[in-house]
């Protein structure tokens, strides 16, 4: 299948027009975290990693995160080839624990040394995830962390018949 990209409108941006391998760049948007009614992050010094076909992705730097609220979940990684290695952690406020709800990187590979040791949410596991107030969606699918909110068009890998793409 080959996917027929949206036509941005003014003011939105297409994840077709974004690069592979994948850029990083910093962002000033006002990004929120909440679970359980506690507003876990709250930054406007977040990278965004953006990548052909996926919303963006936010990287929160830990200073910006209630960091007593996420647990380390011990033997977990993966591997991104253009990232490196992650590990993952367990958010957990009150009685609530969201499992394997976030990731880092500890040693990023170079291009991507900006993000080390922060972190990134998914969508899916949150409560609510804001981009400048705007309620964010995650990306289709259980893999990807992408946040899709209203300014970013499709469509995105991980919606039906894109394994492939």
């Amino acid at each position: 299948m080959k996917p027929t990209p949206v036509r941005p409108d003014p003011g939105q941006e297409s994840v077709w027009d974004y690069p592979r391998p994948p850029r990083l760049e910093r962002t000033n948007r006002h990004i929120q975290i909440i679970v359980n009614e506690v507003v876990v992050a709250d930054t406007r010094s977040a990278w965004r990693v953006l990548e052909t076909s996926h919303a963006p992705t936010y990287y929160i730097p830990p200073a910006d995160i209630l960091m007593r609220h996420l647990q380390r979940v011990p033997r977990r990684r993966t591997m991104c080839e253009w990232k490196g290695q992650a590990h993952y952690y367990d958010v957990v406020v009150g009685d609530e624990r969201r499992e394997q709800a976030a990731w880092a990187y500890a040693a990023p590979t170079p291009a991507f040394a900006s993000i080390k040791d922060h972190l990134a949410f998914y969508v899916r596991l949150m409560d609510q995830c804001l981009v400048d107030g705007e309620v964010a969606r995650p990306q289709p699918g259980g893999f990807y962390g992408g946040w899709v909110t209203d300014d970013v068009v499709g469509p995105f890998k991980g919606e039906p018949g894109t394994t492939w793409w």
